[in-house]
């Protein structure tokens, strides 16, 4: 039985363990949203055009940056209570609240309260989102350079673990028991997720060692919330960067939000995808993960940068012949879409994994949270704008040719990032396995 530690003492494995619960939590809705709503809408005659917008209810989590810098240095509820921690605070009663809201769409039929359940799934992308602030700073916090790209692995993998979960298993359940059935599993695992959190402890806010000491947003020390982005960008660089990071996963993202409705039109059904997306392509995303965890560890960034660009682009550019080999016919779940599926989210799991450890390299220690979440917002508002487009593109060009656009897409877009990058060095150029220099002391 593990004992409670103080969250800054924590061994290299528990926080590992601590980390992968957190992000494997917002993996697990995620999953099973990005599957079954797609599947919902299109088995019920919405347009293509309709589908790819429903992406806009991911919007919270592109717009988190806007609430970051607040979430990320003040203590939950206001700080009312001297006792209540920084991190933890808010991790509970974030985890907690997203729990009863999925427990909630467990009582609604998706097919007649498809208003209520949109409404659900955006009130949960909330709660993730911000949750996914508090953790993302937990991350850089806990992990020295050394273990970043390991625990952007982990990370990577944890959360395509959570949507393998919520993807694969809940969906199945879902086909064979009905939709409250699934989604009451689906609350259980998700509150079993918190276990780690019950052996961690942590100082309150104005006594923890090295934590800035909360104040007010005016003060010299602590800048307004605003300003701690605007000093970011400031930064030399920043916006190219910014850039490069937004184009990196832009062809992937155009070609997965046709993904499953294309799926849909040729006859597969709800647990189809689960087996096929679900198990086989969130499984190879956490191959892809580990592989793409020892790219960053061995290489260089803009060499690991690179290869995840490449490997991408090939990934997507698969879902091309079968595109034109299903307007022929149809295609059965297994043989050669199987593997297509397995390599396109093997390899985007690999270019994930890098991009994501470079972005932690960039941020800064005293608002590593919402440094981190300006950037994770900046690939969620490309991506998502990536997916609102796709169902246009799909419905005007026709599937073969949407892929087609989205590998071309995937090329140019991960090359294009990977020459910003090294035209302005924003982000860590050395091998990661190098030497760690001596930690800078935060200053409160």
């Amino acid at each position: 039985m593990f004992e409670r530690t103080d969250i800054d003492h924590l061994p290299r494995h528990r926080r590992l363990l601590l980390l992968a619960a957190l992000y494997m939590a917002q993996g697990l809705p995620f999953g099973l949203f990005v599957q079954a709503l797609p599947v919902i809408l299109r088995q019920q005659g919405v347009s293509l055009e309709a589908i790819g917008l429903s992406s806009l209810l991911a919007l919270p989590w592109a717009l988190k940056f806007l609430w970051a810098p607040w979430l990320d240095r003040a203590p939950a509820f206001g700080g009312l209570r001297a006792a209540v921690p920084r991190r933890l605070g808010w991790l509970w009663p974030l985890h907690l609240l997203a729990a009863a809201a999925l427990l909630g769409l467990s009582t609604l039929d998706p097919t007649t309260e498809l208003r209520l359940l949109l409404s659900g799934v955006f009130l949960i992308n909330l709660l993730n989102a911000s949750q996914d602030i508090v953790t993302d700073g937990l991350a850089v916090d806990l992990l020295p350079p050394s273990e970043r790209g390991p625990g952007n692995g982990l990370q990577v993998g944890a959360y395509r673990l959570g949507m393998i979960v919520g993807g694969a298993l809940v969906l199945v359940l879902i086909e064979a028991a009905g939709w409250s059935t699934g989604l009451r599993l689906a609350t259980l695992l998700l509150l079993l997720t918190l276990s780690p959190l019950l052996f961690v402890r942590e100082l309150p806010s104005p006594t923890r060692q090295n934590a800035p000491v909360r104040t007010s947003p005016s003060t010299e020390d602590t800048p307004a919330h605003l300003g701690v982005l605007l000093d970011f960008l400031r930064r030399p660089g920043a916006l190219s960067a910014l850039l490069a990071i937004a184009l990196y996963k832009l062809g992937d993202a155009l070609a997965a939000g046709m993904l499953r409705p294309w799926l849909v039109d040729q006859g597969l059904s709800t647990g189809d995808l689960g087996k096929l997306l679900g198990g086989f392509g969130f499984g190879a995303g956490l191959l892809g993960a580990a592989l793409g965890a020892f790219a960053a560890y061995r290489l260089t960034r803009h060499r690991a940068l690179l290869l995840g660009a490449l490997v991408q682009a090939t990934g997507v550019a698969l879902y091309v012949p079968l595109a034109r080999i299903a307007a022929a016919g149809t295609l059965s779940p297994g043989g050669s879409l199987a593997t297509a599926v397995v390599i396109d989210h093997l390899t985007g799991g690999v270019a994930t994994v890098v991009l994501f450890t470079c972005m932690m390299d960039a941020c800064r220690p005293r608002h590593a949270g919402a440094d981190y979440t300006l950037m994770a917002s900046v690939v969620v508002i490309a991506t998502g704008a990536a997916q609102a487009f796709s169902g246009l593109s799909a419905a005007h060009l026709g599937y073969p040719s949407h892929f087609a656009l989205a590998s071309l897409c995937a090329a140019l877009g991960g090359l294009a990032a990977v020459i910003l990058l090294r035209s302005h060095p924003f982000l860590s150029t050395g091998p990661v396995n190098a030497p760690e220099a001596p930690p800078t002391p935060r200053l409160p």
